[in-house]
């Protein structure tokens, strides 16, 4: 990128579209703490948040300053407060093959609810992917609040997240030994610790992204705004040798039985085998608890595997979670490793007309090359159904079955699909 993204300018097309609606659209002076305080309140009024407290305000100030952030203004309001809003910044995505990419991440989409229905969204979301385009960024990733918003941008859902409930007096442990050194701590002595570990974690599984220290922290502990920030306990994991490995992060919740507590996982992360066993061991064998809940887990979590009850361990949902947009193919399809050999005409169909065109992949001992061709194509997809596969979920046979992949889909799948399927365990 020849230019910051923070900085770089408002997409010409968007500012012109919200100007045809009595709109303004305009990046936000996150050092003018009172225009930044009015974005990040109509930030948190579009998710149904309550009021910002002071607190709240002054942390976000503070850790989200470094985003690329842009409003949609309607200048005949009082108040001055944004009626829409996104925020930006390039994220290292771990791909298959364990390199990291810089991804255009979006965050923040709202749009009031006084203001539907002229086009804002489709100028914020437009903007941010020219931008992006522009700047060289291979491609944009986002977490959903909603699944049928996003595929028509380009976006398609390339992880998957299985949320548990596990019956602690129904189970009892059956992963075998564990090993290692548990204790407690606190946010504030574990913090640069624990966003090492996170890290660690993150550049090993596709479809993990790095995290700033605002992502990491809310992972290792409350922070402004989290209802009950007492009740929230932390416990690390340390090797036999003393290396640290990993933490869960967790909440314990009373009940009329007081025998029969439960415990809210707010994350538990694991850079070995045997951190993941020794912190999942310690939360199902609490005493005083009935109920353990744990979500944005992988959906290839070994839970069921550790329990002697198989079905006292629940999966209580399976949802998308990541979306990916590719941006441009060549650049996309050549930043990730493959796990067989093989070669492919890609005909990729994308409306916006950013990453569109025909192209023959070919990969030897897992590093892909791609070429600009003419030649007939194996398989038509798209943008978004590649943006589904690119990261390596199991999911481009499901999407020939829905006509949203055509040609030889059994070959994609071959090329694209990994062993581990990508996962990201937080959100954004």
């Amino acid at each position: 990128m020849n230019q910051s993204y923070e900085n770089a300018p408002v997409d010409e097309q968007s500012a012109h579209e919200v100007e045809e609606a009595g709109l303004r659209l305009a990046l936000v002076d996150t050092s003018d703490a009172e225009a930044f305080d009015k974005w990040l309140r109509a930030d948190q009024r579009g998710f149904h948040s309550g009021a910002p407290s002071k607190e709240v305000l002054a942390e976000g100030r503070a850790t989200l300053a470094d985003r690329r952030t842009t409003a949609v203004y309607d200048d005949l309001l009082p108040s001055r407060e944004p009626v829409g809003t996104v925020n930006s910044w390039v994220a290292p995505l771990t791909v298959p093959g364990g390199d990291r990419v810089g991804a255009w991440a979006i965050s923040s989409v709202t749009v009031a609810p006084t203001h539907r229905r002229r086009g804002i969204a489709r100028a914020l979301l437009g903007g941010e992917l020219r931008t992006a385009h522009a700047l060289g960024v291979p491609l944009a990733i986002l977490t959903v609040s909603e699944s049928v918003i996003y595929g028509r941008w380009g976006f398609g859902p390339a992880t998957f997240v299985s949320d548990w409930s596990v019956d602690t007096k129904r189970v009892r442990w059956a992963g075998g030994p564990t090993t290692g050194r548990l204790s407690f701590t606190e946010p504030d002595e574990y913090r640069e610790t624990g966003r090492a570990v996170l890290d660690a974690v993150m550049a090993a599984r596709p479809g993990e992204i790095g995290l700033s220290p605002y992502l990491s922290d809310r992972l290792i502990g409350p922070v402004a705004g989290t209802e009950n920030p007492e009740r929230y306990r932390l416990v690390r994991y340390d090797s036999p040798s003393g290396e640290p490995e990993g933490f869960v992060s967790f909440a314990v919740k009373g009940s009329d039985d007081f025998v029969r507590h439960t415990v809210e996982v707010n994350h538990l992360t694991a850079a070995t085998d045997e951190a993941l066993t020794a912190l999942w061991r310690f939360l199902l064998e609490l005493d005083l608890v009935a109920e353990v809940r744990a979500g944005v887990l992988g959906v290839d979590e070994p839970l069921p595997a550790l329990v002697s009850d198989i079905r006292g361990a629940a999966v209580t949902g399976i949802r998308d979670h990541l979306w990916v947009r590719i941006l441009d193919v060549p650049a996309a399809l050549t930043a990730r490793g493959y796990e067989r050999d093989g070669e492919l005409v890609l005909d990729v169909v994308d409306d916006l007309g950013l990453a569109g065109g025909r192209f023959r992949l070919s990969v030897t001992d897992g590093v892909a090359t791609v070429s600009e061709t003419a030649d007939a194509p194996d398989v038509t997809l798209p943008v978004a159904s590649l943006g589904s596969v690119y990261l390596g979920h199991d999911f481009a046979r499901a999407l020939g079955v829905a006509g949203r992949i055509e040609g030889d889909v059994t070959a994609l799948d071959r090329l694209f699909r990994t062993a581990v399927p990508p996962r990201l365990s937080t959100w954004f």
